[in-house]
């Protein structure tokens, strides 16, 4: 982290958002114990870096209904930079793939689908597969419950790095 450029005081901006969401300028300079212009000054300055991607709320999915969530892991039958930027550009376009992590060693990609059915959950893999995106091999595992979600951690991993 320190190549980055950040001190404890944007540690602990960057925290406190990451935990709480928006907040007002009078309650995230509380949290950060600094006064609110500096503060607000500051996440500007940490917004316009890009640190910040965006804000977003946690939906309680299992109280819409009982939808199907399916880990799936991938491997492509090729490994060119263009196997890869062709199966990443036709899933970023998929709603149902909540969630995808390029991996090294025995697969390429482990996937998160979250659909209204297990036959949904079919026609999704169905469409990639017709997509001709060069997938080898895919594995599908159901996911029963979620036991932990969430974010590292910043204040631990700015100690590590000596921040």
């Amino acid at each position: 982290m320190k190549r980055l450029g950040l001190d404890a005081t944007d540690v602990r901006i960057l925290s406190a958002v990451q935990k709480h969401g928006q907040l007002s300028k009078t309650r995230l300079a509380e949290i950060v114990n600094l006064s609110p212009t500096p503060c607000w000054a500051r996440l500007d300055k940490l917004k316009a870096a890009g640190f910040i991607r965006g804000y977003h709320a946690e939906i309680a999915l299992d109280q819409i209904g009982d939808l199907t969530h399916v880990i799936v892991t991938i491997a492509l039958t090729h490994h060119r930079k263009s196997d890869f930027d062709r199966f990443e550009a036709f899933i970023r376009d998929l709603d149902e793939i909540t969630d995808c992590v390029a991996t090294g060693g025995g697969m390429d990609y482990v996937m998160e689908t979250v659909t209204p059915s297990l036959e949904s959950f079919q026609r999704l893999m169905d469409t990639l597969l017709a997509a001709e995106l060069g997938i080898d091999r895919y594995m599908t595992y159901i996911a029963t419950r979620k036991v932990k979600s969430g974010q590292p951690n910043l204040a631990k991993l700015a100690l590590r790095q000596g921040i």
